[in-house]
């Protein structure tokens, strides 16, 4: 059975300061994850071994889409989210939202967060070029970010590696280029049972051995 935050959780978490705890059975509303936000309520995913692993139905259609950038992937941010709306995609914008210097892992944790929630199927997360972005994202439990700089990394990634999130880098690649490899990344399906096996391995690992 489904279990559904609503505004009331998240005031009771609030008054008795605790953090929610979600897994993949956790359905949030819009207005719950909104009052989390305004009452600083973390919606914590706990991804154990098995829920760790790839869902059987990675290759369903991508629908929504989270967004995020720091100062330097703003512009290139903006650009994208126009792009994927005239595509039919859904954006969740989790910022930032202007110039002003601000620092990647914020964003980037809020993109892989949104997606390990499972409001989004993919996310996508700009800055200067890239690294820093994915090494934060792939901090997230059941995060696989992936750096790509043209399409067949992008392709590469879904293909051979199950990423579900994307990252990019401003001072790297001009618009074209980013709007061709965010089709690609989106559009491109997980492959063979091999390479599903091999990515499991990696969402199993445990440095506490």
């Amino acid at each position: 059975m489904k279990r559904v935050i609503t505004i009331a959780d998240v005031e009771e978490a609030f008054r008795k300061k605790t953090d929610i705890e979600t897994d993949s059975n956790t359905i949030i509303t819009p207005y719950a994850a909104d009052r989390a936000k305004e009452l600083g309520v973390r919606l914590i995913p706990v991804i154990g071994k098995t829920e760790n692993r790839l869902a059987t139905n990675d290759a369903e259609k991508v629908e929504t889409v989270a967004l995020g950038a720091d100062h330097g992937g703003f512009a290139l941010k903006e650009e994208l989210k126009k792009f994927l709306q005239t595509k039919g995609y859904a954006v969740i914008d989790v910022g930032t939202n202007s110039e002003t210097s601000c620092d990647y892992p914020d964003f980037a944790f809020k993109v892989a967060e949104t997606v390990a929630q499972g409001r989004a199927q993919r996310g996508i997360m700009i800055d200067s070029v890239g690294i820093g972005s994915a090494m934060a994202a792939n901090r997230v439990k059941g995060i696989l970010a992936a750096k790509c700089n043209n399409v067949v990394e992008a392709k590469s990634a879904r293909e051979h590696n199950y990423a579900n999130v994307l990252t990019l880098g401003a001072k790297i690649i001009g618009a074209q280029m980013a709007m061709e490899i965010v089709q690609a990344f989106l559009t491109t399906k997980g492959g063979a049972e091999r390479h599903r096996r091999r990515v499991n391995k990696i969402l199993d690992y445990s440095a506490a051995r």
